[in-house]
Parts: C-alpha cells; sequence; structure tokens
C-alpha cells in the first residue's frame, strides 16, 4: 500500500495545531484554568512538576495561539492572572475524549510497552 504523497505536505494543517500528543503542559494548564482566571503560582502548585521555565513558555505559546488571555493588574506588586479564551475552552472536549480513551486502553497500552521493551 503505498502511502498518500499529502500526508507529509508541508502545508499540512497539522503543523499549526496548538499542542502535539503527549505535549502534557499545555493540556494540564486547560484543565486548570477550567473553572476560572489563576495567578502563575496557583498554577504551581497542581503542576508542581513542571519549571517555570517551561510553564512561562507553555502559557507565552498558549497566549500567542489565542488559547489564553494574559491580565496583568497595576496593582502593588503587580498581579498577573491568566484564563481561558472562548478557544482554549473548545480543548476541554478533546481532552475529554483523551481522558475517556485513556481510561478504557491505557492498560492495554501498558502491557503492550511492556512486552516490547
Amino acid at each position: 500500500m503505498d502511502l498518500d504523497p499529502r500526508m507529509f505536505d508541508p502545508v499540512c494543517p497539522s503543523g499549526a495545531l496548538p499542542f502535539q500528543i503527549g505535549d502534557k503542559w499545555t493540556a494540564m494548564v486547560v484543565l486548570c484554568l477550567e473553572h476560572g482566571p489563576r495567578r502563575f503560582t496557583e498554577l504551581r502548585v497542581p503542576l508542581r512538576a513542571v519549571t517555570p521555565k517551561v510553564l512561562t513558555e507553555t502559557l507565552r505559546a498558549m497566549e500567542r495561539d489565542g488559547l489564553v488571555v494574559r491580565t496583568a493588574y497595576a496593582e502593588n506588586p503587580p498581579r498577573v492572572e491568566y484564563a481561558l479564551t472562548d478557544l482554549g475552552r473548545t480543548l476541554l472536549t478533546l481532552i475529554e475524549a483523551v481522558r475517556a480513551w485513556s481510561a478504557e486502553h491505557l492498560p492495554a497500552l501498558l502491557a503492550a510497552r511492556a512486552a516490547n521493551s
């Protein structure tokens, strides 16, 4: 069977996706912001495994892609909050689908990995 030559087309929209399969931080940030805005330090609590640098990069990329909005308040000390945009909220459906798939298929996937390592 021949591969469809369009599959690896440089203009394929998959390269523009806001996250790749396996990019756990974007999905986790979306979940952290599901119920409303949070400050950077509030995001660090549930995302304790992510470094501040990676979290900053993730938030900047999500802001660039229109998934989150960053609001800076002119207070002393300064306060910054991140919130999902309407576009960012659409990712919740995809994340729920992945969670459902994982609940059903993760044991088989882990068994296959163990058998093949």
